[in-house]
């Protein structure tokens, strides 16, 4: 009996020790999970741990061993064929790299990983992850572009190419068990095998500079596959294929497709395998004109639509055995254009979107409210009369049949009836007006989807304040519809352009509250391709140009940027450019990545060095043509005019900013270890600081330039004051937004990105707060009482021609984590951060309800008071620590994890370290 006891208590133990142990989830590789098609020959493998469970404290890695196979099966016996990291002493669980053997194209590698926790006890095995490489070297790449022979006539109206079908029939001796098709495209595209469309992605691939590059995406076609005759169909859309930067003498101005797939007979080839077949794009492959084209010409304000014409629907074009007229050999092009790996999340439709109703118009003309202004995809079944045009408009305006130039078309067949659905375009707004349909549709005839690049939200925030929830609710959707494509755009409808001044507005809300690893890796891969070319809009040196040049031997070096990137259109100013440098320095304070810092580090230095050539007495100048030096953009009531001019307020902004731009880029010098830059730039920054603070600084009020809260905003960020006058500075900032403006905001895209960094950074969610919470004109509360589903471009509802879904005013979104939630500070990835709820007299907020799914795991924050008493509901992941931060009057009654670390000037500072807490105060 005894020993049966001492067996049971031991069993218990051993069960404890097990549940209390580090537990692994999210496996990821370069940010993506499982993903296909890798390019990397030394990919960086991630992880995180699950929550800690409740009275579980200070679990930490102490080592990590990562085991990476040829097979699954190989795997699953605990045996690294392809690397065997053994042992590593160490806490790391991010972007650790690969160092086994020389990886190989078109092969899927399985990998998984244990680790020790502080005791030196073993976690159980994670589950298994995998990746498959792409095409890593360029001469591997045997297929051919291939398209129609049909170009672009840029004068016509609406598009005369066909989306065209490509196809090929292929005999397969046996079934494969593997075969990962490779396909590009320049235009979107489709894959099918025998009749069945591969994958749920939509609208392939993420946008691109095809002057220089495309992007590849790997398709798993094995299941679709049978013996003996099967075909391969390839759908190409127009889309970007005939966006006007992007036409170059190399590469013709029609949607082309280039794919390869090796066929083999194990699941999981060993290293020495060959394919017994490949098959490859080439001239052998045939073409026919699909009944989809694109209406409109890929141009602002005629981004249009699609029209569709049942007449020339072939339900059999992509099976075997098509005996259908009208094909024809396809078109060999050879364009010299890099190919990548697209290393993004793929469009996808999102969640469905249902009518709310149907106005009868008369004239078999319907007008259709969606109940919110959105970005993507509608499908609507119709009856009409044979061979009749039904025509769509999208308006974001009520009062609007058409915004911007977007509509759509479908032909019936002799039927009369049918269904649109979009395939290669996309819509937005919110209300449908539908004209010739011989019968009312129902609501369940009609359905939208928002289509956004498919990353993971990684935030949830509500609280006591329904305007506050309806605020961050409201920027988190329209950041979702700017993101089709890889890129954030500036409005989804007239433009689509990835403009550098609005990406200060949006980035650091996307990076807390939505998984943008992988996201921004590749923009910023799109900022070094157009480096060194003048704006299109701008024509900044030589009128004549229509389209973008290169630098290079020109006028100026080539570090020189469009105002967008990777579409090049659009005007700016030196915050345009200036992502180049902020976005990396962003990207490294949320996920403690030097890689971005490293890989853009040529580009900061050709950025900075082309405002050095534009420097003249110590001030930058302003360069190019009338849209090519804007300041802040957007601000009330500057009907759209922002700090587009000659006045000393831009120059002021511009050279505030400037310097903003040299004290980040010595940072990352700095953290980079390059003593030489880092000296250089910050010295230069101190000096311009000087130069600027002499020429602007108004002693009488302590302002600078012309007193707007953007001038005061940049002074104070760029440190352009000296030490002794920043606090005069910074109390008549706060007279700004107090007294001058009662509590509103008074800035515009950039000036407004920099306000909220810099009250982020002084800890006033007083103002934030105050300016957050207004109802009337300007502010986001106006747009929620005018009945607003996204945020504007501008401040103002009604001014013609502008957008009501826009890139302009999304900064309250990181705030609502970071000031709100509390959860700030991040070094390392968030292996260290601090939490500090606002004071109680910061805001009217009695809860507030925050998580936040880090790159090390998921932090909560729940903070509440009532009857003057905090009650905080934490969650500190293993393997990290915080900072708990509160003001000394709200003192935390004593609990055995908590270490008072200091009490200072009226604040209390608490370690933490992992685990679940509850807390109140005395």
């Amino acid at each position: 009996m005894h020993k049966f006891l001492v067996l049971i208590s031991f069993i218990l133990i051993q069960y404890a020790a097990s549940a209390n142990s580090l537990k692994l989830q999210k496996l990821q590789i370069e940010y993506l999970t499982n993903p296909l098609g890798l390019q990397e020959q030394k990919p960086r493998f991630s992880w995180s741990f699950k929550s800690p469970e409740d009275g579980v404290f200070n679990q930490k890695q102490a080592a990590y061993r990562i085991l990476v196979a040829s097979s699954a099966g190989v795997l699953s016996k605990h045996i690294g064929d392809v690397w065997d990291s053994r042992w590593e002493n160490s806490s790391e669980t991010l972007n650790i790299p690969f160092n086994g053997k020389e990886l190989l194209s078109d092969r899927s590698y399985y990998w998984k990983v244990q680790v020790k926790d502080e005791r030196g006890k073993l976690s159980e095995w994670s589950a298994p992850a995998l990746w498959s490489t792409g095409i890593i070297e360029a001469q591997e790449w045997k297929a051919k572009w291939i398209g129609s022979d049909i170009l672009f006539d840029p004068s016509q109206k609406d598009c005369n190419i066909p989306d065209p079908w490509l196809r090929k029939e292929v005999n397969l001796t046996q079934i494969p068990n593997r075969a990962i098709l490779h396909l590009s495209s320049v235009g979107f595209h489709e894959l099918y095998i025998n009749g069945h469309k591969v994958g749920d992605d939509v609208l392939a691939t993420a946008v691109t500079d095809h002057t220089k590059r495309a992007r590849y995406l790997s398709y798993d076609i094995a299941p679709y596959l049978k013996k003996g005759k099967n075909i391969v169909g390839i759908w190409l859309g127009t889309g970007w294929s005939i966006h006007g930067p992007y036409v170059s003498d190399h590469r013709p101005n029609t949607p082309i497709a280039l794919a390869q797939v090796s066929f083999y007979s194990a699941k999981d080839p060993q290293l020495t395998e060959k394919p017994f077949l490949t098959l490859i794009t080439d001239d052998s492959w045939q073409v026919k004109a699909s009944p989809s084209r694109l209406l409109g010409v890929w141009d602002s304000n005629r981004m249009g639509g699609e029209h569709w014409d049942a007449n020339l629907e072939d339900s059999n074009w992509n099976l075997p055995n098509n005996l259908s007229e009208g094909w024809k050999f396809a078109t060999v092009y050879q364009p010299k254009l890099k190919l990548s790996a697209q290393q993004v999340e793929r469009n996808r439709l999102q969640q469905p979107i249902f009518p709310v109703s149907i106005e009868d118009l008369g004239n078999k003309t319907y007008r259709v409210d969606m109940g919110v202004n959105f970005a993507g995809w509608i499908a609507v079944k119709m009856m009409g009369d044979p061979f009749q045009e039904v025509d769509f408009s999208f308006s974001e305006r009520e009062q609007n049949t058409e915004t911007f130039g977007l509509h759509s078309r479908y032909t019936f067949n002799k039927t009369g009836k049918g269904t649109f659905k979009n395939k290669f375009n996309y819509s937005s707004g919110r209300w449908i007006t539908i004209k010739g349909l011989a019968q009312a549709p129902t609501l369940k005839d009609i359905t939208g989807w928002l289509v956004r690049t498919d990353f993971q939200k990684a935030s949830s925030f509500s609280s006591s304040d329904s305007l506050h929830n309806w605020l961050q609710k409201t920027v988190n959707w329209t950041f979702e519809n700017l993101s089709l494509g890889g890129f954030i755009v500036d409005c989804p409808q007239r433009e689509r352009l990835g403009y550098g001044g609005d990406a200060h507005a949006t980035a650091e809300t996307g990076m807390l509250n939505y998984a943008m690893g992988a996201f921004y890796t590749k923009w910023m891969e799109d900022w070094r391709d157009v480096s060194g070319t003048e704006s299109i809009v701008g024509n900044m040196y030589d009128p004549t140009f229509a389209r973008h040049q290169p630098m290079s031997g020109r006028i100026l070096n080539n570090g020189i940027l469009p105002h967008t990137a990777p579409t090049y259109m659009g005007g700016g100013g030196p915050a345009w450019g200036g992502i180049v440098v902020t976005l990396p320095w962003y990207f490294y304070e949320q996920f403690g990545d030097t890689r971005i810092l490293k890989e853009n580090f040529q580009l900061i230095k050709n950025w900075i060095s082309f405002m050095d050539e534009n420097t003249k007495d110590g001030l930058l100048q302003r360069f190019g043509g009338r849209w090519d030096f804007l300041g802040d953009w957007l601000w009330p009531q500057a009907t759209a005019e922002g700090m587009n001019n000659d006045s000393p307020e831009n120059l002021c902004f511009n050279n505030s900013y400037r310097v903003y731009n040299l004290r980040t880029a010595a940072k990352i010098a700095q953290t980079l270890g390059y003593a030489n830059e880092a000296q250089t730039w910050a010295q230069k920054a101190d000096a311009f600081a000087e130069i600027i603070h002499n020429r602007f600084y108004n002693s009488h009020d302590h302002s600078y330039a012309d007193g707007s809260m953007s001038n005061l905003t940049a002074a104070l960020l760029a440190d352009i004051a000296p030490v002794a006058l920043r606090k005069s500075i910074f109390q008549r900032l706060e007279t700004e937004i107090i007294q001058h403006k009662k509590g509103h905001i008074h800035v515009g895209i950039t000036g407004g990105a920099l306000l909220f960094k810099l009250l982020r950074a002084y800890n006033r969610n007083d103002l934030l707060f105050t300016m957050t919470s207004q109802t009337s004109y300007p502010s986001w509360g106006y747009m929620k009482e005018n009945q607003a589903t996204t945020i504007w471009e501008m401040w103002e509802k009604d001014l013609p021609g502008h957008s009501l879904l826009h890139s302009s005013y999304l900064y309250p979104g990181a705030w609502y984590i970071e000031g709100v939630g509390g959860i700030k500070s991040p070094k390392n990835g968030y292996e260290s951060f601090v939490i500090q709820p606002p004071g109680a007299n910061e805001t009217t907020l009695t809860f507030a309800h925050v998580n936040y799914d880090s790159p090390r795991g998921t932090i909560q924050a729940n903070w509440s008071r009532e009857n003057g008493f905090l009650q905080l509901n934490l969650s500190i992941p293993p393997n990290t620590e915080a900072l708990l931060k509160l003001d000394s009057s709200e003192k935390l009654r004593s609990h055995p994890q908590l270490q008072l670390q200091h009490e200072k000037e009226g604040k209390l500072t608490y370690k933490l370290k992992s685990g679940n807490y509850k807390f109140s105060s005395n």
